[in-house]
């Protein structure tokens, strides 16, 4: 399938999306967060919590913080306790975090940084080899489902629930499990620590319950002869520290969109951009695939007059992936079939936003969302809406396909639900599984047509946001009709300057590896 597009266009809409990006990253050299502070220890395998459920990596942080120290970066004083007391990293954070290390004691600067830098390249190249080797290995021993990949969620609050679930999902045919975090956890600064039982609407992303869900994929997948994906969410105020996480137990796809948090979340425009620039160049060295969540526009605002607002995005998310060392196919750049069911010629307008982001990001293994907002609790109307919305997919090669369950709006789904959700999905991947192939559109007629307006209109915003700068473009509500001011959301307090020595050699070295160029990006 081809819809002709004025591909200049497209390469002008690329130069000012990276215009567009250019001033935070700059903004990156200069500043960090305590949560990437916090996801450095934890590459260094600070882990656990006291005796108040408070992770240690948050301890030793905000010990650090509160001497006055942490301009330096938490590695270099953790470093620093190493090489002063002997301890191994996990004791010398509770000594620091205890307050019990003498920072005046004379240790040269040049030693400390030459032990921790050393150290990190050991531990970090322990990660991601293990780990890299670790899901080719798995994917070349059981095989890949096909595309587009079928993408399934649980969300019980509780693991010991979610895993049988998933194990079920994945037998009925589901490639990808994705595990819907706690109602909440984005705006809690800490993650939480083992398994956990309690959450609401979701449950609670942790070290343990990604352990423990990985590996009854694992099993599952040894039985069914198809290695089983595991996303989770990393968008929130621990989104580097989520990612690391993630690396550590072997998840292929993590939600990682700072415009999500910021315009869903209300999260701090800085603290949240600074925060996936590290939680970025920890999956694009790991081969995580990256979701974004633009889809999420077309729920608050109207598919056919913002559609251009997600094409506008996905430019801009591309640039920040491309400048954490992303390569196309870890960006999962989202969008959604959102359009109004009663719109006159809707499937044409669908399939022209369809078929334009995929021609735009060819490489990109894109996010397809299904139909939510439009979802009345009809069961018969939600099914065939479904079921246009997988001939979409297929017609226009769509790579993660979210399914959509006839029951969206009536309650969590069942698994008999997802299962005809599956069948559904299978019966028209199959009966039109080349169709696409055969297709082209007419260059004057509806697809086409909408799809150049679309191009259009996301150049013109594009060229907006590049004039005013993308802090004030959000202030002002140009992305999903929904306004944050740069001094407000959760989180501001958690952002610093660099000191004039500030140190993270995993920052360093995960850019190094990907190849990340910042002066030139």
């Amino acid at each position: 399938m081809h819809i002709a597009i004025d591909t200049q266009k497209v390469a002008y809409a690329r130069e000012l999306a990276q215009r567009i990006a250019k001033p935070m990253l700059d903004y990156f050299g200069t500043h960090s967060t305590l949560s990437t502070e916090r996801a450095a220890l934890r590459l260094f395998g600070v882990d656990g919590v006291d005796e108040d459920e408070v992770p240690w990596p948050n301890r030793a942080v905000e010990a650090l913080k509160e001497q006055g120290l942490l301009e330096r970066g938490a590695c270099y004083w953790l470093g620093f306790a190493c090489l002063l007391t002997g301890l191994p990293p996990q004791e010398a954070a509770i000594a620091i975090a205890k307050g019990e290390i003498d920072f005046t004691a004379p240790l040269d600067p040049r030693e400390v940084e030459a032990w921790t830098d050393a150290k990190a390249k050991v531990l970090l190249d322990e990660l991601l080899e293990e780990r890299r080797d670790r899901r080719v290995n798995k994917r070349e021993h059981y095989g890949m489902g096909g595309k587009p990949w079928k993408y399934l969620i649980v969300a019980t609050g509780n693991i010991f629930e979610d895993v049988p679930q998933a194990v079920a999902a994945a037998r009925a045919g589901a490639d990808i499990i994705a595990v819907i975090r706690s109602t909440g956890q984005s705006l809690i600064d800490f993650v939480p620590y083992g398994t956990t039982t309690e959450g609401t609407g979701g449950t609670y992303a942790t070290g343990a319950n990604f352990k423990l869900m990985r590996e009854a994929l694992d099993e599952v997948g040894e039985e069914l002869g198809r290695y089983i994906m595991l996303t989770n969410y990393a968008s929130g105020l621990c989104m580097p520290e989520i990612s690391v996480l993630a690396a550590q137990h072997g998840l292929d796809m993590l939600l990682n969109d700072a415009m999500y948090g910021i315009l869903f979340r209300d999260i701090n425009i800085f603290r949240t951009l600074l925060d996936q620039y590290f939680s970025r160049l920890i999956n694009a060295a790991s081969g995580i695939i990256i979701n974004t969540g633009e889809d999420n526009y077309l729920t608050t605002a109207d598919a056919f007059e913002q559609g251009h607002t997600v094409l506008a995005s996905q430019f801009i998310n591309e640039r920040f992936a491309l400048a954490a060392g992303m390569t196309p196919d870890l960006m999962g750049l989202g969008h959604a079939f959102e359009m109004n069911p009663k719109t006159p010629d809707g499937l044409s307008y669908e399939i022209a936003m369809a078929q334009l982001v995929r021609q735009v990001f060819p490489e990109a293994p894109l996010k397809y969302m299904p139909p939510t907002k439009h979802i009345t609790g009809d069961i018969f109307q939600a099914y065939a809406h479904n079921t246009l919305f997988n001939l979409v997919s297929v017609l226009t090669n769509q790579e993660i396909n979210l399914l959509g369950i006839m029951t969206e709006a009536i309650h969590t789904p069942f698994a008999s639900d997802r299962h005809l959700a599956l069948q559904n999905a299978d019966y028209v991947f199959n009966y039109a599984r080349n169709m696409g192939a055969d297709l082209d559109w007419k260059p004057d007629g509806i697809v086409a047509t909408r799809a150049r307006l679309v191009l259009d209109q996301a150049v013109e915003l594009l060229e907006k946001v590049e004039g005013m700068g993308l802090v004030e473009a959000i202030g002002k509500g140009e992305f999903a009709d929904v306004k944050r001011a740069p001094d407000g959301g959760k989180g501001l307090a958690g952002v610093f300057e660099h000191g004039k020595d500030y140190f993270n050699p995993f920052m360093t070295r995960l850019e190094a590896i990907n190849g990340v160029a910042r002066a030139t990006v």
